[in-house]
């Protein structure tokens, strides 16, 4: 039961890095109309989470690098609930 905690914790955490790459992404392109309602929405999952470390790391040379962070600590994040995950399984059996 805790195991399948973890994994859908951890599921949820990868669809949410993959949201998150599309945000970083779409910052490429300029032109973009961010009041689009997909668009909206993305901003409106990511941003809450990307402002914690902007207010961390400000951006270098008109570059904001805070995204590099975010990724590094939703990464470690994933690989805790991964172990996590494996370790209930081995204390069940």
């Amino acid at each position: 039961m805790v195991s399948e905690i973890f994994g859908v914790l951890g599921q949820t955490l990868s669809i949410y890095s993959i949201i998150l790459i599309i945000r970083v992404l779409l910052t490429w392109f300029p032109g973009i109309d961010w009041s689009n309602d997909i668009l909206s929405a993305i901003c409106s999952i990511t941003d809450p989470y990307l402002n914690i470390f902007r207010g961390i790391i400000p951006p270098i040379g008109g570059f904001d690098i805070s995204s590099i962070l975010a990724f590094l600590l939703l990464n470690v994040a994933q690989n805790l609930l991964t172990n996590l995950q494996y370790a209930s399984l081995n204390i069940s059996f």
